[in-house]
């Protein structure tokens, strides 16, 4: 595929989707049952939203048509073959099985200038343990709200990475697999929120470099990384399309670029599943 058709494959993803919320209509994003991926799970319930938990986290149910559908985010550590979602109503809890199939992922090798972010020393890895921390807390957050959305818009336009889900090689040291969208674009670019939310972390961390997080709600968070300026702080309320932020190369890096993670019930899945790229 040519980079012109490309960003016309772009364009009209994004012209869909505002086609989409003009109409008011609900936007899902694309299901795809694999480690990494979502499954769309129809789950019984009556006038009132079943309470749907998967892994210990809650999971985001929309009203579609005549029924329910549970959201659920699958992480990449998942083992393909059959999971299992709890379902709470009035009358009772319930298990509503689906099954997954097994994706691979591409390995990626990359050369990094400070040895540091490779082999922290003992003073980083205090610090990385308490970031951590901080991280998996912004990460998990479910803020229940009356109308769930899951419409996302790019936070930038680049170059964007396949590198979702594969493993990396730092230096020749393998490390965690990668579990956000890499887009490659100039020191300075703007970064727009792509859905309204609440800023719910924010700072400087080993890793990541500049870093925001940002709550949606119903457990949709995204989370931007190696940011050059931070344009809100903790506790904001954004609306989408509003500038959070610069491209930067701050933290683990080779060189500017947005590092643009979404998680969903914690699991960090594919953004590319909510901007129509797949």
């Amino acid at each position: 595929m040519t980079t012109i058709q490309s960003r016309f494959l772009r364009l009209s993803a994004s012209l869909l989707l505002f086609a989409s919320f003009a109409a008011g209509a609900t936007v899902l994003p694309q299901e795809s049952r694999v480690p990494g991926g979502i499954a769309l799970v129809p789950v019984p319930g009556g006038a009132v939203a079943p309470t749907v938990i998967f892994n210990t986290h809650r999971v985001a149910v929309i009203r579609r048509d005549d029924q329910w559908l549970a959201v659920v985010g699958i992480p990449l550590a998942e083992k393909p073959g059959e999971l299992k979602i709890k379902v709470s109503t009035p009358q009772g809890t319930t298990e509503v099985p689906f099954q997954i199939t097994d994706k691979k992922y591409r390995t990626q090798y990359l050369t990094i200038k400070d040895q540091r972010k490779v082999e922290p020393n003992p003073d980083d890895l205090k610090r990385i343990g308490t970031e951590t921390k901080r991280s998996d807390t912004a990460l998990s957050k479910f803020t229940g709200t009356e109308t769930p959305s899951l419409q996302l818009l790019a936070p930038i336009e680049g170059v964007r990475s396949d590198s979702y889900g594969s493993r990396r090689v730092f230096n020749g040291q393998p490390r965690s697999p990668h579990s956000g969208m890499d887009i490659a674009a100039p020191k300075g670019t703007p970064i727009k929120s792509p859905a309204a939310g609440v800023i719910v972390e924010a700072g400087d961390f080993f890793f990541n470099g500049n870093t925001l997080y940002i709550d949606h709600g119903d457990g949709l968070v995204t989370m931007y990384c190696h940011l050059d300026t931070i344009k809100v702080k903790l506790g904001d309320r954004v609306s989408q399309g509003e500038v959070i932020g610069t491209v930067g190369a701050t933290g683990r890096v080779t060189g500017p670029h947005l590092h643009w993670g979404v998680a969903l019930n914690r699991a960090m899945v594919d953004p590319a599943l909510f901007i129509g790229s797949k």
